[in-house]
């Protein structure tokens, strides 16, 4: 019972203890009026009898719940009930011995009194009131601590099952190019799949987290750059700029790199002298921007599913970005003055913000 009071006695439970306390204060005084408004006797011996009465009945129901819980809940079973009837009797004989000694009548004379009876009831009552209410806002406050952690675990779930259809769509895309590769460029297949290699061993060795480091997402894109610019050879030019103070930046996992390779696909690969891949950070506000640049062949293009028509890689990452941040995070795409597209991720930088407006790119 020690053990357990320790444990459940948190900064929290402490607070509903107070807030109990308080509440038992109250309802006192409501009890206290409407006897000394029946004309059961003077207002401040009826408000000494029913203080004291509902302040033990409170400090042993609330402090033997502490106790007597393994959760700081409700005690189960018939522990629950005993310790309610312990409660109020204690609180009924208790505050009656204080009210005499206040009222300066015989101890335990109200035993022989023709209203003993009524006295009885109105405590019991009261006490059982009190209690079913307190119990209620607890297991209340207790559900939606678990619908909320039910809800987390969800939305991790589901996370985690974007990155599952992530991963082997790059995989697929890559394994089609090096078969192609092989039959055309044996040497370039062999540098190629040593760079897949590599890839997958930094990838399927890392944490299945659901953030790491904005630096850790900027070695995996160029891990997978340098990949797709042993197929394409010159044809794929990257530039990735990274200030010092942003590399420790959580960010989700696999977020950039469906844009880059939706880039590619459908950015560069079109054009017969292929193009370069802009990725850069920067810090605006509590804000984080993350601009991703390409110079192939825009939104317009009449390919089919261009990013602008929200292929798989623009898809699963909003989706990702609504599940963890809400309408704190967006990603927009845009037509930079030069041509090709601009796809712009807006993140909250520290504490939450009010949903952010894409930037435009420059």
């Amino acid at each position: 019972m020690i053990a357990n009071l320790r444990r459940n006695l948190t900064r929290e439970s402490a607070l509903d203890l107070l807030r109990h306390g308080l509440s038992t204060v109250a309802f006192s005084c409501l009890i206290a009026a409407a006897l000394a408004l029946s004309g059961r006797g003077r207002w401040d011996v009826q408000l000494v009898y029913s203080l004291a009465i509902g302040m033990i009945s409170w400090f042993v129901i609330d402090i033997g719940r502490l106790a007597l819980s393994d959760q700081s809940l409700w005690p189960h079973g018939a522990r629950g009930f005993v310790l309610v009837i312990v409660g109020i009797a204690t609180g009924f004989f208790g505050g009656n011995a204080i009210g005499d000694a206040y009222s300066g009548a015989k101890a335990f004379d109200f035993l022989h009194s023709h209203s003993f009876a009524s006295t009885i009831v109105i405590t019991v009552l009261a006490g059982i009131a009190i209690c079913y209410f307190y119990y209620s806002r607890g297991k209340s406050k207790y559900l939606e601590g678990e619908i909320a952690l039910a809800q987390r675990d969800a939305a991790d779930a589901r996370l985690k099952l974007l990155e599952t259809q992530l991963e082997p769509h790059m995989l697929f895309n890559t394994l089609a190019n090096l078969r192609a590769l092989i039959a055309t460029d044996p040497p370039r297949a062999i540098a190629m799949l040593d760079r897949l290699n590599g890839y997958l061993r930094v990838t399927l060795s890392g944490s299945r987290a659901l953030s790491h480091p904005l630096a850790a997402e900027f070695e995996r894109l160029s891990d997978y750059l340098e990949l797709m610019a042993v197929r394409m050879g010159d044809r794929l030019r990257f530039v990735l700029e990274l200030p010092d103070a942003l590399r420790a930046v959580p960010v989700p996992p696999l977020m950039l790199q469906p844009l880059v390779e939706n880039s590619i696909r459908h950015g560069l690969e079109p054009k017969v002298e292929g193009g370069q891949v802009t990725v850069r950070a920067r810090q605006d506000g509590k804000r984080l921007v993350i601009e991703l640049i390409d110079t192939g062949v825009g939104i317009d293009a009449p390919a089919g599913d261009a990013p602008s028509a929200g292929g798989f890689g623009v898809a699963q990452v909003r989706e990702r970005l609504e599940t963890i941040y809400g309408a704190e995070a967006s990603l927009a795409l845009s037509t930079p003055p030069g041509g090709g597209v601009c796809a712009t991720i807006v993140l909250p930088l520290g504490k939450p913000t009010p949903a952010a407006r894409p930037l435009a790119c420059p």
